[in-house]
C-alpha cells in the first residue's frame, strides 16, 4: 500500500477517534518510544541539519539519523532516483519540488498541517512549498515540504577593506555599489569574490540585480510555472547586462569558471575579496571563524529607498512518500521551527531566521555579529515583501542545463545577456513541455 494512501487512512482513524471520545484532544504525531532511525539526505558542508539531527537525538534518545550527504548539484539530478528506492529517505534536503510531485515522490504534508498547527506560521514561509497537483504552478495548493530555517542572500564585506575605501555604511543605491567596486579595482582589491564552476555561483549577483531593476512577482512567477510566465523581460535583460559589465570590469575573479564553492569561501575568509554574494546561511560561519571580520547588507535598488527584493527561501526538506518513518520525520520538522533549542541552533549555525509562528522569541546574537546585520536584512525584505524563490529553482534541471552552462559561457565571453536569457527561457520551455 502507497505511503500516502496509509497517511490518509491513519488520518480518517485520527477523525473517528476523535469523534469516539467526543472531543477528547489527540496528541499530535512523535516519534514514540521506541528505536527510530531516520534514514536522511543532507547537503554536503552545511553543519546545521548536523547539528540540528544531534540535538534532536540528544533530547529524544530512541532517535538516531542515518546520515547521507551529497553536493547540491547531484542532488538535484538524483533526487528522483533516490526517492523512488525501496529505503526512500524520511528527510531529504530538496532542490526543486515541481517534478518530484508530479511523479508521486514527496509526501504531502498537509495533514500534518492541521496537526501541528502550521497555520500559526506566516503563510510567506509556505507558500513556496505549496504545490497544485501534478506539480504545477507552485505557490498554491497542497503542502510538499518544510524549512529548516528561511534564508536570504545578499551581500558580504570585508569590513577591513572597506575602510580603506572610506566605505562608512552599506550603499544605498545600486551606482554607490558600483562606484565602490571601481575604487577597489582601482587600489588592486579585488571587488567580488564568487564561485562559478560546477553550480553557477553568478546566478546569485545576477538574481541580486534582478531584484534591484524589478519587482519580485513576475520573477516568482517564472520560478512557479505560472502561464505564460518568461525570465526573458526588459528588467532582467537590465540585470544581465550590468552583470555582464561587471565581468567585463574584472570584478568577479579571472578563474571564477574554476573555482567552487567552498574554494571560494576559504578564499574570502582569506582577505581576497571586498565583496560576496552569498546567503545568510554562512553568517554563522562567519562569526564563529572570523569573528568581527566581515558585514552583511541586502542588495540595494536603482532608486534610493526603492523597494528591496532578492531571493528568500526555506533550507527545503520533505518526507519521501514511500518514507519508513513520516511522523518522526514530521515530528523534526516540527521541532526544528518550534523548540528553544532548535531555534537558537539555527541562528547561531544557520544565520538565518528560523521561522515558525511568529508569537515565538527570536534568539539572542551578538550585537555586531554578521549575524545580527543579516537578520536585520530580513527584516527589511519582509517589510518590502520582496521575497523571491531562487532562479535555479525553477525546474529540477533548470540549474544544471541553463543557468550554468549559460553564465560560464558569459564569464569566458561566449555568451551575451541578450542570449544568456533567451537561452534559459529556451531550456526552461523544453523541460516544461517534457
Amino acid at each position: 500500500m502507497r505511503n500516502t494512501t496509509r497517511h490518509a487512512l491513519r488520518i480518517a482513524a485520527l477523525s473517528l477517534s476523535v469523534a469516539a471520545t467526543a472531543g477528547t484532544a489527540l496528541a499530535a504525531p512523535s516519534c514514540g518510544t521506541d528505536p527510530v532511525v531516520l534514514n536522511s539526505y543532507f547537503e554536503t558542508g552545511f553543519l546545521l541539519p548536523r547539528q540540528l539531527a544531534e540535538e534532536f537525538t540528544r533530547q529524544f534518545p530512541n532517535v538516531t539519523f542515518d546520515i547521507k550527504e551529497d553536493q547540491f548539484a547531484n542532488m538535484m539530478e538524483n533526487s528522483p532516483r533516490i526517492l523512488s528506492e525501496a529505503n526512500a529517505p524520511d528527510l531529504i534536503r530538496l532542490p526543486s519540488l515541481t517534478d518530484l510531485v508530479a511523479n508521486d515522490l514527496l509526501l504531502n504534508l498537509d495533514g500534518y498541517f492541521d496537526e501541528f498547527g502550521w497555520d500559526a506560521f506566516p503563510a510567506g514561509q509556505l507558500v513556496q512549498l505549496r504545490v497544485e497537483e501534478g506539480g504545477r504552478p507552485r505557490g498554491t495548493g497542497s503542502l510538499y515540504a518544510m524549512g529548516l530555517n528561511y534564508s536570504m542572500t545578499g551581500v558580504f564585506y570585508n569590513k577591513e577593506l572597506a575602510d580603506q575605501l572610506g566605505m562608512t555604511e552599506p550603499p544605498q543605491t545600486l551606482a554607490e555599489l558600483d562606484a565602490l567596486m571601481a575604487a577597489a579595482k582601482e587600489a588592486g582589491i579585488q571587488p567580488i569574490m564568487q564561485w562559478n564552476k560546477g553550480t553557477a555561483g553568478l546566478a546569485f549577483p545576477l538574481q541580486n540585480l534582478m531584484g534591484a531593476y524589478g519587482a519580485p512577482e513576475p520573477i516568482n512567477d517564472w520560478i512557479f510555472q505560472k502561464e505564460s510566465a518568461t525570465i526573458n523581460t526588459p528588467d532582467n535583460l537590465e540585470a544581465a547586462q550590468h552583470l555582464d559589465a561587471w565581468i567585463k570590469a574584472g570584478y568577479f575573479p579571472s578563474d571564477a569558471n574554476a573555482i567552487e564553492y567552498f574554494q571560494m569561501m576559504s578564499r574570502y575568509i582569506g582577505g581576497e575579496g571586498l565583496f560576496m554574494f552569498n546567503g545568510d546561511w554562512e553568517s554563522g560561519n562567519l562569526d564563529a571563524n572570523a569573528a568581527g571580520k566581515f558585514g552583511f547588507f541586502i542588495m540595494p535598488s536603482v532608486e534610493e529607498d526603492g523597494r528591496h527584493a532578492t531571493m528568500s527561501a526555506p533550507l527545503t526538506f520533505g518526507i519521501a512518500a514511500n518514507a519508513a518513518n513520516p511522523d518522526c520525520a514530521a515530528f523534526f520538522l516540527d521541532w526544528v521551527a518550534t523548540n528553544e533549542e532548535a531555534r537558537k541552533i539555527n541562528v547561531a549555525v544557520g544565520g538565518s531566521n528560523p521561522g515558525g509562528p511568529t508569537d515565538l522569541p527570536m534568539p539572542a546574537v551578538k550585537p555586531g555579529s554578521v549575524t545580527e546585520a543579516s537578520l536585520a536584512a530580513g527584516q527589511t525584505l519582509a517589510e518590502d515583501n520582496g521575497a523571491m524563490d531562487f532562479i535555479a529553482n525553477a525546474t529540477g534541471a533548470i540549474f544544471a542545463a541553463g543557468w550554468t552552462p549559460e553564465l560560464q559561457k558569459m564569464v569566458g565571453g561566449q555568451q551575451t545577456p541578450e542570449g544568456l536569457l533567451e537561452a534559459v527561457q529556451e531550456e526552461y520551455e523544453t523541460q516544461l513541455s517534457r
